[in-house]
């Protein structure tokens, strides 16, 4: 079955991801709940995602930033960013910010911030070097030649990367040709989820009421919902998203009579999701949505230009290094056809 366009460029986008995450995580000091402390930091930070590098670490200065600009810089709403700092400071151990008014507060990085920029910083060109080597230079060029004109046809200048929160895009043309690959794919993934946004009638609450979530809930545990019901435990591999993740989207959807969770018809031990007519609904105006491309323009450039990036190929990056997190997990036979940048560090299939 053919993959759509807006699928294809996720799954691109997040392995991209992925592998750079690895590489910071191998080579960053840093901790995490599960899975204990690496390296030589007295104090070491929160491992967390290059989402969180892109919209937040890599735009402060060494003598600090003021809050306000920083989210202006960003291009995320004051909100997500004062959510973004919060973590990225009291939780995490990346940043200080000073007390005082919301715009005016003065955020820093801390040691172990200003380590991290530096581990960061040459990741995105060492990766996508990588990948000139994997699917061939060629391959690379062409998918930039197909992104670049579609992010200077947005008519808005998008954030960087997709967004931990609500996006704060500023008038005018962009030119993407000095754009890093990340970059390119984030603008155009984020303007089809912002179209998604004013198309869909998806309602959620706190999902749905502040940033881009309908896509990504759609795309991912929506569309593997069939007519007879799925297995609860199934949705993780089916769709490439956190266990965790999974659970919070089902228990909002049947909130909101979307669908119902609960024993199999059928007999047996295992949980099943079963659709509404509402969520049905829901379902098919997504697969509508995806079968048409979304709508993009260039759909038959990237189309073309995607070809070379197969899951196979895709996925062979992603393989963590022995002593990093997601070796210690199962590992999803596929990956999200949005990516879902978590609240817990920004990792981009929910984790």
């Amino acid at each position: 079955m053919r993959l759509a366009v807006p699928a294809r460029l996720s799954q691109v986008l997040t392995a991209f991801i992925i592998e750079c995450d690895n590489e910071f995580e191998h080579r960053m000091p840093h901790r995490t709940t599960r899975h204990g402390s690496a390296g030589d930091l007295r104090r070491p930070p929160w491992l967390v995602s290059m989402a969180m590098w892109a919209n937040c670490l890599r735009l402060v200065p060494a003598d600090g930033i003021a809050a306000g600009e920083l989210a202006r810089r960003a291009r995320l709403d004051g909100h997500s960013m004062d959510l973004v700092l919060t973590r990225m400071s009291k939780w995490w151990g990346y940043l200080t910010v000073a007390p005082g008014a919301a715009a005016g507060r003065r955020v820093a990085p801390t040691r172990a911030g200003r380590q991290a920029q530096e581990t960061w910083a040459p990741l995105p060109g060492e990766i996508e070097d990588r990948w000139r080597d994997r699917f061939g230079r060629d391959a690379i060029e062409e998918l930039r030649a197909a992104l670049v004109p579609a992010v200077a046809q947005l008519g808005m200048r998008l954030p960087d990367f997709l967004p931990a929160g609500k996006a704060q895009p500023e008038e005018g043309r962009e030119d993407g040709a000095g754009l890093a690959l990340p970059a390119l794919l984030s603008k155009v993934l984020l303007a089809l989820a912002l179209d998604f946004e004013r198309e869909s009638r998806l309602t959620l609450g706190i999902y749905t009421g502040r940033g881009a979530a309908r896509l990504a809930i759609s795309a991912n545990v929506l569309r593997v919902l069939s007519d007879d019901g799925s297995r609860v435990r199934d949705l993780p591999a089916a769709t490439g998203v956190a266990q965790m993740t999974i659970g919070n989207w089902l228990g909002s959807l049947e909130e909101h009579r979307y669908l119902t969770v609960g024993p199999d018809p059928a007999g047996g031990r295992f949980k099943v999701a079963q659709l509404t007519a509402r969520g049905r609904e829901a379902r098919d105006s997504y697969l509508g949505w995806a079968a048409a491309d979304g709508g993009q323009r260039d759909a038959a450039a990237l189309r073309a230009a995607l070809a070379p990036f197969g899951d196979d190929l895709l996925r062979s990056g992603t393989e963590p290094y022995p002593d990093g997190w997601r070796a210690k997990v199962a590992r999803p036979p596929t990956l999200p056809h949005y990516p879902v940048i978590s609240p817990r560090g920004g990792f981009p299939d929910g984790s």
